[in-house]
């Protein structure tokens, strides 16, 4: 492709300088500008024409740690490195740049709440088939949510590699839970668009299994009440409060439905045997959807 650029260059006219200094790269190293001696005329030749030109104004501008060690982290290795780049674009480095095509990680993240929705879910199907409907719920609801894929994030460093706006790196962004949790969405997106399904499957089984042991069951499935009351508390200094909806059956059998409301707007609901059981279900379920890009508090 170089030499094609370089005939139709010199049929234009321009050729390379003699004594010409070594090639500058430029434009994401995909043209090349040559210096020439005085009184001569440089010309660049502009193979970015032949390449994805969204992709380079996207990616090639900023300087970003090299991509392979994040991927030495998740073990995983992209066919397509393009879709991991994208992942660790923020959507305030998108605004910021203010150029036509480029791209943040916000569809990526919404492809990742889906994927790991699925494969986290079919991962608890499998190694608790005997886990009651509920249970695998709150406890994929606890391992999802924002504050866990926030400490999963940071265990893997992706703050590191994000491209935030200014602003949001003077705010301290790579440290946000709401910024990381994100960010390792996208990462299970760009993942599953890359390999698909086993590929994403694989991530999941590397980076949540550990979690999944006795110990850490127990805790998630005791503390989504707790989690609510944290996250709440830290982002409003307020607390959420829990409703008996109803209840049906008989005495011996019966079912609570509760919901949990923060402000006079329902975070999510439970259905149990026990109006505990069912309040901590509302509370997992209220962690998910607090989880959701744009859900819940307003």
């Amino acid at each position: 492709m170089f030499r094609a650029a370089l005939r139709q260059a010199r049929k234009k006219g321009g050729k390379p300088c003699a004594g010409a200094a070594d090639p500058l790269p430029f434009f994401g190293g995909c043209g090349m500008v040559f210096r020439c001696r005085k009184g001569q005329r440089p010309y660049r030749l502009l193979l970015a024409i032949a390449l994805d030109i969204v992709t380079i104004n996207s990616l090639t501008q900023t300087p970003q740690p090299d991509l392979y060690l994040l991927e030495e982290s998740l073990g995983y290795a992209f066919r397509d490195r393009v879709h991991l780049q994208i992942a660790m674009v923020h959507s305030s480095y998108a605004f910021e740049q203010g150029r036509q095509g480029q791209k943040d990680n916000e569809t990526l993240e919404f492809l990742g709440d889906a994927v790991l929705d699925l494969t986290v879910g079919y991962a608890l199907f499998h190694h608790f088939p005997e886990m009651q409907e509920g249970d695998l719920t709150r406890l994929r609801s606890a391992l999802v949510n924002e504050r866990h894929l926030a400490r999963m994030a940071k265990d893997l460093d992706l703050g590191r590699f994000l491209l935030l706006g200014k602003g949001e790196e003077a705010n301290l962004g790579r440290e946000k839970a709401s910024i990381l949790s994100c960010a390792f969405e996208a990462v299970a997106g760009a993942i599953f668009l890359d390999g698909g399904y086993e590929a994403a499957a694989g991530f999941v089984e590397r980076h949540f299994i550990p979690w999944f042991d006795d110990r850490q069951q127990s805790m998630f499935l005791a503390d989504a009440k707790s989690s609510l009351q944290e996250l709440l508390q830290e982002r409003f200094n307020e607390g959420p409060r829990y409703v008996l909806e109803g209840d049906e059956g008989p005495d011996h059998n019966k079912t609570f439905h509760v919901s949990v409301r923060f402000r006079e707007e329902i975070l999510g609901r439970g259905s149990a045997r026990s109006k505990k059981e069912a309040e901590q279900e509302a509370a997992a379920m209220a962690l998910k959807n607090l989880a959701k890009p744009g859900q819940g508090t307003k």
